[in-house]
C-alpha cells in the first residue's frame, strides 16, 4: 500500500489540529476551502435551510467561529427561534469533510461597530438591501444595495461538536465534543 499522503489523519490529536489549521486558514486565504462554509439552520416551519457564508474568524482556544450576515435575512428569525446551527466544509485537496455543530449568539449595533469599521467598502454592500433580503421583487434587478451598519450582524458560533471524515487510502472518521474537552473518539466511517 502506498504511504498515506495525509499522515495527520492517523491520530486524533493531529487530525483535530489539522482541522483548526484549515479553519484558521479559511479566515485569511480567499482560496482556502474553509473560506466559504455552508451554514445550516432550522427554518421557522422546521425545514432545513443551508447557505454559503464567509468565515471571518476562527479561534481554537475558545472553539468559536464568526460569520457576518444581514440582520434582515431569514436566518436571523431562524436563529432567534432555534439558536443552533451546523457548518459544513469540504476540502477536496485534503479529502476532508468537516461538520461542526454550534450554539449561535447574534451580535448587532454598538457591539459590532468596530468590526463594521474594519470592513472594506465593497464588503459593506452585502449588508443593506432595499427591499430587505429575501423579499419578492418584480424583476431580477429591482433592488438597491446601500451599506447600512444598522443591519450588520455578527454570528458567533460556539462549537459544541465536530464530526470529521478523512477519505484517504483508508477512510477515517472522528468525533470531538466540547463536553469532553475535545479529546475525540474514532468512529466507523
Amino acid at each position: 500500500m502506498p504511504p498515506d499522503p495525509h499522515p495527520w489523519a492517523s491520530r486524533l490529536e493531529s487530525l483535530h489540529a489539522e482541522v483548526w489549521t484549515r479553519l484558521i486558514r479559511g479566515v485569511h486565504d480567499r482560496r482556502a476551502a474553509a473560506r466559504h462554509p455552508t451554514l445550516a439552520t432550522v427554518a421557522l416551519d422546521g425545514s432545513p435551510q443551508a447557505r454559503t457564508v464567509v468565515l471571518r474568524a476562527a479561534d481554537r482556544a475558545s472553539a468559536t467561529l464568526r460569520v457576518y450576515t444581514d440582520a434582515q435575512s431569514a436566518k436571523m428569525d431562524e436563529l432567534q427561534a432555534h439558536p443552533h446551527a451546523a457548518l459544513h466544509v469540504w476540502d477536496s485537496g485534503a479529502h476532508l469533510q468537516i461538520r461542526l455543530a454550534a450554539r449561535v449568539s447574534v451580535r448587532t449595533g454598538d457591539e459590532v461597530a468596530g468590526l463594521w469599521a474594519q470592513l472594506p467598502e465593497a464588503a459593506r454592500l452585502s449588508f443593506g438591501c432595499t427591499p430587505a433580503s429575501g423579499q419578492p421583487i418584480p424583476d431580477a434587478l429591482a433592488y438597491r444595495k446601500v451599506p447600512d451598519p444598522a443591519v450588520f450582524a455578527v454570528l458567533e458560533l460556539r462549537l459544541q461538536a465536530m464530526d470529521i471524515v478523512h477519505l484517504g487510502p483508508q477512510h477515517r472518521r472522528a468525533r470531538y465534543a466540547r463536553a469532553d474537552g475535545w479529546a475525540g473518539v474514532w468512529c466507523a466511517p
